[in-house]
């Protein structure tokens, strides 16, 4: 694989990408690539992908520049080491509410002296390639992205703890569930919500690190990015497929009831 997501960051302090959620079939890697993004995020949390289904994903991406991240369902280790282990760039993990819980996802991500994550090489993760073991475990280091998702009140409490986290490169705001945890469901001008918001991204610019945003259209995606939002997410696969057709079929019945010239 050819994309260094992590790198582009550093160096640009911003990336662009989209969500996948129900389209897992061969061309997606080749498609999202043409639009010129940076990054697919492959979601295991809500879809039900496994990871059999997720590592033929990844397989497409390599030779490409486009980093395949994956959001785990959980920050356990068997999730984090097996999305990393079939080639995944990066994770992002749901939930994240405390420093030491950042610091297990970390420690889950990375090889020793980082972490503990289990060594096994010359598999998908390193495209199967014999070489040293040493330098195996610096390329992975470098290219490993670790996001954090905060959704939950108690997240929001401790952000700026998890942002300061050695081994956190993303701070991703979680808008729905963070709502959700606020008692504000769905209210995305309540004064509440947009303190928070604006908490998240002080936290992660604190930290120097960039704050992360799945956009749904172009309205959220303009918004969000005048809060400071600089790793974005362009919509999800199946809705944007719904927004363009329902576009197209809605000028098609508009103009299958104006009448032409030939109709009278």
């Amino acid at each position: 694989m050819t994309s260094d997501l992590k790198s582009r960051l550093a160096r640009d302090g911003t990336a662009a990408g989209t969500m996948v959620f129900e389209f897992f079939v061969p061309g997606l890697p080749a498609i999202v690539v043409a639009t010129g993004a940076d990054f697919v995020l492959y979601d295991m949390e809500h879809s039900g992908v496994s990871f059999e289904t997720l590592k033929q994903q990844v397989a497409g991406c390599r030779g490409l520049d486009l980093a395949p991240l994956v959001r785990v369902p959980s920050g356990d280790y068997p999730m984090i080491a097996r999305a990393l282990d079939i080639g995944a760039h990066g994770i992002m993990v749901p939930m994240v509410e405390t420093p030491e819980q950042a610091r297990r996802i970390v420690a889950a991500a990375h090889y020793p002296p980082d972490g503990q994550r289990g060594a096994a090489f010359g598999i998908a993760h390193d495209d199967y390639r014999p070489g040293d073991p040493l330098g195996k475990v610096r390329d992975a280091r470098e290219r490993t992205l670790v996001i954090a998702l905060v959704e939950t009140a108690r997240g929001l409490e401790n952000v700026e703890a998890i942002a300061a986290v050695d081994g956190v490169d993303v701070v991703w705001l979680g808008h729905f569930d963070l709502t959700g945890s606020m008692g504000l469901a769905g209210q995305f001008d309540h004064p509440d919500y947009m303190a928070a918001v604006r908490r998240i991204v002080a936290a992660a610019d604190a930290a120097g690190k960039p704050a992360g945003f799945l956009a749904a259209d172009a309205d959220w995606l303009e918004r969000y990015w005048a809060l400071g939002f600089r790793l974005i997410a362009y919509g999800l696969d199946h809705v944007l497929l719904q927004s363009a057709l329902t576009a197209g079929i809605e000028r098609i019945r508009t103009l299958a009831a104006t009448p032409t010239p030939s109709d009278s």
